[in-house]
């Protein structure tokens, strides 16, 4: 293995660099920029058994430290995805993706999930318990563990992936949140998807979003998304993966530091289309500074 390869529930990665579901569609996008196999993996757009249109306009809105986005699940439903975008992102990618998956049921979670799961380019699936921008779903799970367990157990029944289940920093209680999703099956997490805010036009008075509220990203949540990652590290014995706020390859430093095993990296694809494989050279610079021969060594040695 290279010195930033890491592995998550088996599956091997050349680097702990993941894009975060929602800010790199299915990668297309990016094809301009870079080869995708850059990346270690990527998580692609969050995924419902139904199409979704999304949330009303405006759904984007910035603030200093990042934005606030309320897209509200916007995708071409499960069946379409596997039909007409996996064909072409096989041609293009050689590693294993996270699929995202989003519901308003366990019903719903489980059979997206069931259908990802017969995909080969599938490496994990990403359980979507935290979106703040959509009614009915998503958060409504994400901070109730009773209600998230039952959704991850009707995901386990029916699929034999790893499944991780990314969390919302607006659970009350995150450790038992978390334990609780290890015992009933999580094979990893995703700490922690976006805040809910909200931002208000000073011209009229009013939400810049349509939707009111909406989920903060970007630079300015890095220090309490890293310290979710850091609170829960010591309970669990399955893998973390870190998301929110990363902007570089000390943060990337941090982040493992704290617990993590892997990175997600969503708003500052926005910022920077080349993140990512700036971060990637940053990363080992920063290490051959820093005398670590293996990124893997990072991982958790702020409890050490």
């Amino acid at each position: 293995m290279g010195k930033l390869s890491v592995t998550l529930s088996g599956l091997e990665l050349d680097n702990p660099l993941i894009p975060a579901s929602g800010t790199y569609g299915y990668g297309f996008d990016y094809l301009d920029y870079y080869d995708l196999n850059e990346v270690g993996s990527f998580s692609i757009k969050g995924t419902t058994l139904q199409a979704r249109k999304g949330n009303p306009l405006p759904r984007v809105a910035e603030y200093g430290g990042g934005m606030l986005n309320a897209v509200g699940l916007q995708n071409p439903g499960v069946h379409a995805v596997i039909r007409e975008i996996f064909p072409e992102l096989k041609k293009i990618y050689r590693g294993k993706i996270l699929a995202n998956v989003g519901g308003f049921s366990p019903e719903e979670y489980a059979e997206c999930a069931r259908l990802f799961d017969r995909e080969e380019l599938v490496g994990i699936i990403e359980l979507n318990i935290s979106c703040p921008n959509v009614h009915g779903g998503g958060m409504s799970f994400g901070t109730d563990p009773e209600a998230a367990c039952r959704v991850l157990k009707a995901v386990k029944d029916v699929t034999t992936k790893p499944v991780y289940v990314k969390c919302t920093p607006q659970c009350p209680d995150p450790v038992t949140m978390c334990c609780m999703l290890e015992e009933a099956g999580a094979d990893g997490l995703v700490l922690a998807n976006t805040y809910l805010g909200m931002r208000i036009d000073v011209r009229t008075g009013k939400p810049l979003l349509a939707n009111v509220t909406g989920g903060v990203s970007g630079a300015g949540i890095f220090p309490m998304a890293l310290y979710r990652v850091y609170q829960v590290y010591p309970y669990l014995h399955v893998p973390v993966i870190g998301c929110g706020g990363v902007t570089c390859a000390d943060d990337v430093i941090e982040m493992m530091s704290a617990g993590a095993s892997a990175v997600e990296i969503g708003t500052q694809n926005l910022i920077d289309p080349m993140c990512i494989v700036r971060i990637k050279k940053e990363l080992i610079a920063r290490l051959d500074a820093l005398g670590i021969s293996s990124v893997r060594e990072l991982t958790g040695r702020a409890h050490k």
